[in-house]
Formats: structure tokens, sequence, C-alpha cells
């Protein structure tokens, strides 16, 4: 390891030992504090502990906050257990019934899907194929990025029977459909609630309805009795929000949370010292990389991309900042999928990145430092804190470049989808994003690089890809999908439009009095009605 990153692993370490500390002098000086701070938690477990209290309850920590529960624009209803799609992955990411019982092709355009019977709403009425039509069309109206997604034309309702018709032959519509965005929820209860209202309660079919929604700190659940797939083994959850790694990893440690997503791969060590918690490190479909707003016109220039990605060191990234808990990356899906790149991953090549940018027109002057007609080389390179490994990429990208007179300008945002959304000054952003989220590269192929996508914030565009994914989107055979989709990465990589750095595993930590539980490649999963605690 050198001595850059042994100095930031120590100031990581010094901060997380202060934070501890910290956190226990609060406890012990605020007794008389409620709700979602240590205090008020720690005292309740304590009650639990000596036989005060008998509900069963978990206690979830995630990694971001979530301001709406509105389905058609964030994933937290799914992973809170409040929602369900028609279908889901399994652990192996084959598509599997959920609402919907079967599906079948009519033909090019046709799909029939048969909804199951006797699955009622949160608020008891009944789940049918009316209920699904309005829930879908909602759905399509709220998002730009399902609506490009399903393709919709028509759908027609008939008892528990919903035909679906798209506007173009649309063999990846099971697949999409885990999206979710394309969540069920009940129309009437919004139309009786307003909208408002509903996007803070939202009323689904899952093992578990909304008791309080508190923007961006937390959602307090209780079981829904008439789940339809057996009702919950635990009474009720709490869902917490917080961007902080250490304080996550606090929280594990203090006994507050029971289940925490994200912990610092730094801390893993420590928890596992308490027999009484362990952490999950399970490969995940992620994927951190490079993000290049190709609106810029210095990025446009395919030489200036090549050279930053010659300045990733991949290898340091998953061994001294991830600790081992990733794999270097060459392409944007895990080497483990089918359809993952075989190419060998990229190294560090400092004095080969100079020569590109040379090559583009930049000389170096008396100071050492890059410019070109008199204008020095500085770029903006944004970063955020949600998960805490992509700062350190980005210090270590700014070094690296630092030494061949490259000047960047590291940028911490709050909220990271918002920003590149709202600005366009911004020239890179270390950025992450599942890639194969329905176990499948076309979801990420047509959102990340086809122009207008939810993942395509800088509109870029490649002729030689959108024609590979156009081939992609008409066929659904899955031996010619895996093809095309390796075909996709060729070009993609070809034209560095995305710089992609290492595979992250999903690092979760974990009380071991939660039984019946455990997390999964996916992120869409999390509460269950199968989850116990002793």
């Amino acid at each position: 390891m050198n001595a850059w990153m042994r100095r930031k692993r120590g100031k990581w370490m010094s901060l997380f030992t202060l934070l501890f500390a910290v956190s226990f002098a609060l406890a012990g000086c605020s007794q008389s504090q409620e709700g979602g701070g240590t205090n008020g938690l720690v005292r309740e477990q304590k009650s639990e502990a000596s036989g005060e209290g008998d509900r069963k309850k978990v206690t979830i920590m995630m990694n971001f906050k979530s301001g709406s529960l509105d389905p058609s624009n964030s994933y937290t209803p799914l992973r809170a257990g409040v929602v369900e799609t028609l279908v889901r992955l399994d652990e192996k990411l084959v598509i599997k019934p959920w609402l919907a019982s079967k599906w079948e092709a009519i033909n090019d355009h046709t799909w029939a899907f048969t909804i199951r019977d006797g699955v009622t709403f949160q608020d008891g009425t009944k789940l049918d194929a009316g209920a699904v039509k309005a829930s879908l069309e909602r759905a399509v109206s709220a998002s730009k990025p399902l609506s490009a997604a399903l393709k919709l034309s028509s759908m027609e309702a008939n008892g528990q029977e919903l035909k679906i018709v798209t506007t173009e032959p649309h063999p990846a519509l099971p697949s999409e459909l885990v999206s979710p965005y394309a969540s069920i929820i009940s129309v009437e209860a919004e139309k009786k609630m307003g909208t408002k209202v509903f996007n803070d309660g939202p009323v689904g079919t899952g093992p578990f309805q909304v008791k309080q929604f508190t923007p961006n700190i937390a959602i307090s659940l209780q079981r829904y009795e008439g789940y339809w797939n057996g009702k919950a083994k635990v009474e009720e959850i709490d869902f917490k929000f917080n961007e902080d790694g250490n304080v996550r990893a606090l929280a594990l440690q203090s006994k507050e949370a029971d289940i925490v997503y994200q912990v610092p791969a730094e801390t893993v060590e420590a928890i596992r010292q308490d027999s009484s918690l362990t952490v999950d490190s399970v490969p995940s479909l992620r994927v951190h990389y490079l993000l290049y707003n190709q609106q810029k016109p210095l990025v446009q220039d395919v030489k200036i991309r090549r050279a930053f990605d010659l300045l990733l060191d991949r290898e340091s990234v998953a061994k001294d900042i991830m600790l081992g808990h990733a794999k270097p990356a060459n392409g944007p899906f895990h080497t483990s999928l089918p359809f993952g790149s075989e190419d060998a991953i990229q190294s560090l090549h400092a004095m080969e990145a100079k020569k590109l940018l040379e090559e583009a027109g930049y000389q170096a002057g008396a100071d050492g430092k890059l410019s070109k007609n008199g204008t020095p080389l500085v770029l903006q390179l944004l970063t955020y804190k949600g998960r805490p490994e992509l700062p350190l990429i980005a210090q270590i990208l700014q070094s690296e470049a630092a030494k061949i007179g490259v000047d960047m300008d590291v940028k911490m945002v709050e909220n990271i989808d918002t920003y590149l959304r709202e600005n366009k000054d911004w020239d890179l952003v270390t950025y992450s994003n599942v890639s194969a989220p329905r176990g499948d590269g076309g979801f990420y192929l047509n959102s990340a690089f086809v122009s207008g996508g939810a993942l395509n914030p800088s509109n870029l565009s490649s002729d030689k890809v959108n024609e590979v994914i156009a081939r992609l989107n008409a066929t659904s055979h899955v031996t010619k999908r895996v093809q095309l989709t390796k075909e996709a990465v060729v070009a993609i990589n070809d034209e560095v439009l995305q710089s992609f750095v290492v595979y992250p595993n999903n690092i979760v930590g974990r009380n071991k009095r939660v039984t019946d539980w455990k997390p999964g490649a996916d992120d869409y999963y999390i509460v269950t009605n199968r989850m116990d605690v002793k």
C-alpha cells in the first residue's frame, strides 16, 4: 500500500474512533432524547432484552436517503416491503412470478398476464387486472424512464387477465417489469388520500405498510396482517437513512441498528470482533465508474477520455480502498455474468495518458502544468458520500492527474442525481449504478447509452452503440442477447463512453439476532415476510 493510501486510511480510522467515542458520550448524557437518535433506540433494545417488550422489531439503516415514497420515482417502497411488482428476480437472477402468476406472448406486440388471485391491497381492497392497469398507467405517466422501458401502447383488463400491447416488438417486457418503478399500488387509495399524502404512505400489496414517514430520515413500518403470501414474522420495521458510512457502522456496533447497508470496508474487521455481529460481503450487480459529461467540448474528445481511463488505478481501488471487497472492472457488467467482458483489466499508465493529452494539443509549461492555447487543463470532478469509497476514488484520480500536470477540482455533492439533472458545469463524476438489475444487460444499455435514458444525464450518444442496442431490443433469444450485449460493451469500451473502475461487493453488517435473512446481489428485496429475530 502506498504512503498516500496509508495516510488516508489512517484519517478514516481516526475519524471512526472519534465518532465512536462521541456517540457513546452522547448516549450517556442525553437520556431524554427520543426518536431517530442513538439514545432512544439503545434504550428500546435494552427494554426488549429485559423482557419489557414482546413485539418483534428490526431496525435497518440504508446508505441513501429518500424524500418521497412514490414508487414511480423511488426504489425505497419496494426495498421496504411496502409494494411488489408483477414479476421478480430469484437468487439466480431468473425472472419468477410475483403478483402475476403467469404470462405469455400472444404475438410480437401483445402479452397476456394473469394476476394472482387472493391478493389484497393494504386497505383490504382486492387486486385485479383493473387495479394493475390503473397502477401501470399512473407509473408510466409519472416516470419517463419506465415509460421508455415498457413501451406501452394500450392495456385491457378483464377480471384477473391483463393484456398489454406494446408500441413495437418488445421481447424483454417481462424483465422490464422487475423495475421498482413498475411496483403496483392502489390508485383508488391515492384518489381518496390525495397524492401528497399518498406519496408519504403508498398503499401496496407488500408484507409491511407505512405507519409513519419522515422524509430523508426514516420510515416506521408495521406488519400487514392480510398479506397474501403469509403474515410476516416480524411485527415492526424501522427503516432508517444515513449517508455517513461511519455513522452507519457505529449504529450497528452500538446495537442501534440490526441491518446496515454499505458499511465502510475499513470497519469490517472491527465489526467482526463483536461475536454478536457479522458482515456479509456479497458480489453485487453494481459497478463504480467515471461518468463523462459529453456536453462539454473537452471530454467529447475520445483521446481525453482515454487519457483519464489510463489514470485510474483499478487494482489499488479494489485492494487499498475496498480492502478486497471489490473486483477491478473491465466493462459495465461483472465478469461473472455471461455477458461480462473478457478483456484484460486496464492498468494505470500515467505517461501514456500524458502522451494522449499532448496529442490532443496540451503542452506542459515551465511549471509542469498542461495547457492549450494558454488555457490550463482544469476539470471539475464531482463525487458524493452515499458510497464512502467514491470520494476516495476521486482523490486518487486527482492525485494521479496532478502528477502529469492536470488540475482537478473535486466537488462533493449532496444529491448527485438531482445535481446532474440540473447542472451541466461538471466534467466527470465518480458514479455508481446497478448495471444488471433485471439479470440482463438490456436495461443498463438502454438507460445509460441511449439519448434520454434515465442513467444518461449528459445525453451521450454513439451511433455504433445505438445500432447494437436496437438489435438487442428486437430479440428474445437468450444466446443472441448475450452476444449482442458483449458486442455493445466492446463498442462502449472502444469509444471510452464511460470508464469502469470496480465491481463493489454489497457490504452488509448484521446483528445475528436477525434470522432467515441475507443480502443478495440485487438491491431490491430487503424487507421480507420471512425475516425473523431471535
